[in-house]
């Protein structure tokens, strides 16, 4: 485990160069235990926080800017804001409360604190944290901050704007019970009630409960990056009449392609017969409960009103489409003798609604083709059906 003495030298020039030096072994799981013995044998007992920085830096290019340059942990890493989905909140703040003061008061190693300290229009930082390695990496990470050694649940600051990323782990497992975050999410929703708060939180934890039974009446925002969902933020001041928000963040050419959907839109869309193409909506999106929404934004309908699968004539602008071919009880027997037909030897399978293992599925149904093609397995009332389909494409846009 790093202590402070390990950040303490690792910021020294001695530690500078010992970094630099480690930063030159392939720290492999074939080579981890070699490589550990021989930064012992010259840095003696700074060994192995001079193998954990350099592995966690490694890990943390094009999540962090200028990660080769971090002091960080495996497990700080891990709990970090990707840069990306950091920088839309911070440039969010600086639009919604221009030249706001911004306190996040569990700062840890200080990922939201270097975006926040890059966007323009944000009248100064804050940082505060109750483990003393993690602030004295910050203090490192983030030059030039006001950090403090506080507890979240006690107020130390007047900022405009705080924010929080309660921890979502128990027992070394990831918790989507409100009771079991450090410090307990609603604790920090009640510290900092009145004022605009937002609150960084597991994508999964159940809203509907946050707000019947502990009366939460702010806005719900869940952000997916490149495809894959990332977190949920609470935000306290960002009312407007929605409740309900899915932000889709997407790296195309180097560019980030922000796509926003709301609960405040139309979500008048028909149930109906499968048309050219299924489509699967983006994880922000399913989770936020904004299917409908975004079905109706792009001219598309549900082939079940229960099941987020959607269907349409046309693929929106970077979404990736599935071109029906053929659809198919969903029945093993059928499933194999449609596949051979169409000569199938790989596919991809993808499941919603409906009780079945892709990867045993594959196994069972014995291809032996040459052509590759996916598979959609759902529900449409009480019947389980397939989709064969053409491989996956994505419209670009």
């Amino acid at each position: 485990m790093i202590t402070v003495d390990d950040v303490a030298f690792l910021r020294s020039r001695h530690g500078i160069k010992a970094l630099e030096y480690a930063a030159g072994l392939a720290l492999a799981p074939d080579t981890l235990i070699a490589d550990v013995a021989e930064l012992r044998t010259r840095y003696g007992t700074r060994a192995p926080a001079l193998a954990e920085t350099v592995h966690s830096r490694r890990r943390a290019v094009g999540r962090l800017r200028e990660a080769q340059n971090w002091l960080l942990t495996e497990e700080a890493l891990q709990q970090a804001t990707t840069q990306v989905v950091a920088a839309h909140r911070a440039a969010e703040i600086a639009r919604r409360f221009p030249g706001a003061v911004v306190h996040d008061v569990t700062c840890s190693v200080g990922a939201e604190l270097v975006e926040l300290a890059h966007t323009g229009g944000i009248g100064g930082v804050i940082g505060s944290d109750l483990d003393p390695v993690r602030l004295a990496m910050a203090d490192h990470n983030a030059t030039g901050m006001t950090l403090l050694r506080a507890d979240a649940l006690t107020p130390t600051s007047t900022a405009d704007v705080l924010l929080a990323d309660p921890a979502r782990r128990k027992g070394g497992n990831r918790t989507f019970r409100l009771g079991d975050f450090s410090p307990p999410l609603i604790d920090v929703l009640t510290t900092y009630a009145g004022r605009p708060l937002a609150v960084k939180t597991a994508p999964g934890i159940d809203y509907g409960t946050l707000r019947a039974k502990y009366g939460f009446d702010g806005q719900v925002q869940v952000t997916s990056l490149d495809g894959g969902v990332r977190e949920a933020c609470l935000w306290t001041e960002l009312r407007d009449g929605i409740n309900q928000r899915a932000t889709v963040l997407r790296i195309v050419d180097s560019k980030l392609r922000v796509e926003e959907i709301t609960d405040a839109e139309s979500d008048d869309v028909a149930v109906g017969a499968p048309g050219s193409w299924i489509i699967d909506p983006d994880g922000a999106i399913v989770r936020a409960g904004l299917v409908r929404h975004w079905a109706a934004r792009h001219g598309l309908w549900q082939l079940d009103p229960k099941i987020a699968y959607l269907t349409g004539d046309a693929v929106p602008p970077g979404v990736r489409g599935f071109a029906v071919l053929e659809q198919v009880p969903m029945k093993e027997k059928a499933l194999r003798k449609a596949l051979a037909a169409r000569d199938c030897g790989s596919l991809e399978i993808l499941v919603r609604g409906v009780d079945v293992d892709p990867d045993e599925l594959r196994k069972r149904l014995r291809l032996k083709g040459g052509a590759p093609l996916s598979l959609v397995i759902t529900r449409i009332g009480a019947r389980g059906v397939a989709f064969i389909c053409e491989p996956g494409w994505r419209q670009p846009g």
